[in-house]
C-alpha cells in the first residue's frame, strides 16, 4: 500500500485519510459482488468462533511484540464497524478516526492495541481504529500487547469464516479418532461432512476389532490401530494400484472403503477386492 500524502495539512489530510479508506470499502464490496466471491471473504473472522473451532486449551500473555497489520484477520467484537482490511463500513466511526488519524499525522505517541494471537493469526481486542488508521496510513506493522492462545488445532489454512467449518468438524473427528503424531496430520479430507462420515466408519471398525479380539479397546487404542494396521495399508495397496487420483488418501481410503463392501460385502482386503475396484474405476 502506498503511504499516504501530506499535504502540510494535517486535520485536512486526516479526513482525505478516511474518506480515501470509506472509498476502498465500497470498491472493494463492488468487486467481490462483480467476482461473486463469497459473502464471507471481507468480514472479520469472530475471535470466539474461531477458537470454538479450533478447541480452546490455554492463553498466556506474552507482551509487547511488533506485529504485522496483514497478521490481523479478526476481532472479539467489532466485526461490523470495519471489514476484513479494516476499512470503515459506514460514517459511524468517523469523528474518533480522525482525531487518530490526526494524531498520527502530528507525530504524536499512539498506543499499542491489545490482540489475542491464536498460531500465526492476530484478533484485536482493543484497537480497531488504531489499526484501521495504520493501514490507512500506509504502514505494515503495529505495537501491540499480545496474549498467546493456544488450541488443539492449528489455525493454518483459515481464510475466511467458511473454513472454520472444516476446523470444527476436524476438531470433533480427531476427539472420536484421537490419531497420535504423524498420523494426526496425515488423514484429511477437503469436505468437513466426510470427517462425520470417516469417524463414524473408524469406530465401526473398532467395534469389530473388539468382537474379534473379545476385550474393550479405548478411543487412542482404536485409533493407533485403525491407523497401522488399516489406514496404511489400504492406502499403500492403493497408491500402487494407481487408485487415488486428484483425491486426498484418506478420501481414495473412503472412498475404495465404501466401494468395496457394495460391491463384495466384505471388510477384507485381498487381490480380488482390488481388482473389482479397479474394474469399477474404468
Amino acid at each position: 500500500m502506498n503511504a499516504a500524502r501530506d499535504t502540510g495539512f494535517p486535520r485536512a489530510d486526516a479526513e482525505h485519510d478516511f474518506l480515501r479508506a470509506r472509498r476502498r470499502q465500497v470498491l472493494s464490496r463492488l468487486a467481490n459482488w462483480l467476482r461473486r466471491e463469497p459473502d464471507d471473504v471481507n468480514i472479520m473472522l469472530p475471535f470466539d468462533e474461531v477458537v470454538d473451532a479450533l478447541g480452546y486449551l490455554s492463553e498466556r500473555r506474552i507482551g509487547l511484540r511488533v506485529i504485522p497489520l496483514s497478521s490481523i484477520v479478526g476481532s472479539v467484537d467489532r466485526g461490523r464497524d470495519f471489514d476484513r482490511r479494516f476499512r470503515p463500513t459506514s460514517g459511524r466511526v468517523r469523528e474518533r478516526w480522525e482525531r487518530l488519524a490526526l494524531a498520527a499525522r502530528r507525530g504524536e505517541s499512539i498506543p499499542p492495541i491489545e490482540v489475542y494471537r491464536v498460531g500465526d493469526l492476530h484478533f484485536v481486542i482493543d484497537g480497531h481504529h488504531r489499526v484501521s488508521v495504520a493501514y490507512a496510513l500506509g504502514l505494515t506493522t503495529i505495537d501491540a500487547m499480545v496474549t498467546e492462545v493456544r488450541t488443539k488445532l492449528n489455525p493454518q489454512g483459515i481464510r475466511y469464516r467458511g473454513d472454520l467449518i472444516v476446523k470444527d468438524y476436524r476438531r470433533l473427528f480427531l476427539a472420536r479418532v484421537p490419531l497420535p503424531g504423524e498420523a494426526r496430520a496425515s488423514v484429511v479430507v477437503t469436505d468437513p461432512w466426510n470427517y462425520a462420515h470417516l469417524g463414524e466408519h473408524v469406530e465401526a471398525w473398532g467395534f469389530r476389532l473388539m468382537q474379534d479380539e473379545g476385550r474393550f479397546l479405548d478411543r487412542p487404542t482404536v485409533a493407533k490401530r485403525w491407523y497401522e494396521e488399516e489406514y496404511q495399508p489400504v492406502v499403500e495397496m492403493l497408491r500402487q494400484a494407481d487408485l487415488i487420483g486428484d483425491r486426498t488418501e484418506a478420501e481414495a481410503y473412503m472412498w475404495v472403503a465404501g466401494e468395496r463392501y457394495r460391491l463384495i460385502r466384505t471388510h477384507r482386503w485381498d487381490d480380488e477386492v482390488i481388482e473389482a475396484l479397479r474394474s469399477r474405476q474404468r
